[in-house]
């Protein structure tokens, strides 16, 4: 006989354990395939005329991409705008350490994938990237070693006066980290500014490519 658990036996922590996976719906889905391809180094799980699977981790497959007639991009020709004013604006993928995110950044630049905005934002230093079909996707290391350090970043005086971060220059701070600067140093709002170039942050650093 099956058994019912009480309230009291399960866990008040009843939020998810982790993003699975997302879909998206695209009428560029061959365009978008190798673009995962390339960036994330994904690979196909299964592909019919229908849909597609794709993974790049132990995980059975991360993004779905289900194919819509091509004729829809000319019916919704300001679909990629809609994001910058309205809705579901980004993903955020952590990388664990800026060593892997400055490598992976070498990586899709040498395939011809630029970011379209690098920020420290005080928490995170991140690198932004947008997929054909201008889905924008978050590329970030923490900038403190524990949930706890980031969250009591929230509370302090720099992020109330400046909530959004300092841009960077990820040339300039691959070059710092090559030479031997310090990681803690240069996950600091600031440490990607070239010598001579004046720190452009908060709302300074929001414009029509970044928003």
């Amino acid at each position: 006989m099956a058994t019912t658990a009480s309230p009291t036996s399960i866990s008040h922590r009843t939020g998810p354990r982790y993003i699975a996976h997302w879909v998206c719906k695209t009428p560029r889905r061959e365009e978008m395939i190798r673009w995962y391809q390339r960036a994330f180094d994904a690979h196909i799980v299964h592909k019919d005329k229908t849909i597609a699977f794709l993974s790049w981790d132990g995980e059975s497959h991360r993004l779905a991409l289900v194919a819509l007639p091509g004729w829809l991009r000319f019916l919704f020709p300001f679909a990629k705008i809609r994001r910058k004013l309205l809705g579901f604006d980004h993903i955020a993928l952590d990388f664990g350490t800026l060593e892997n995110l400055l490598a992976t950044y070498v990586r899709l630049r040498a395939q011809g994938i630029k970011p379209v905005w690098c920020i420290n934002h005080g928490l995170t230093t991140s690198i932004y990237y947008e997929d054909p079909d201008g889905i924008r996707l978050e590329f970030q290391v923490d900038n403190f070693a524990t949930a706890e350090e980031t969250k009591r970043y929230f509370g302090t005086r720099a992020f109330a006066e400046n909530p959004i971060g300092v841009n960077f220059d990820p040339d300039y701070l691959l070059q710092r980290l090559q030479s031997g600067t310090p990681v803690q140093e240069l996950l600091k709002q600031g440490s990607g500014t070239p010598p001579g170039a004046k720190p452009v942050g908060n709302m300074k650093a929001i414009n029509w490519r970044t928003l």
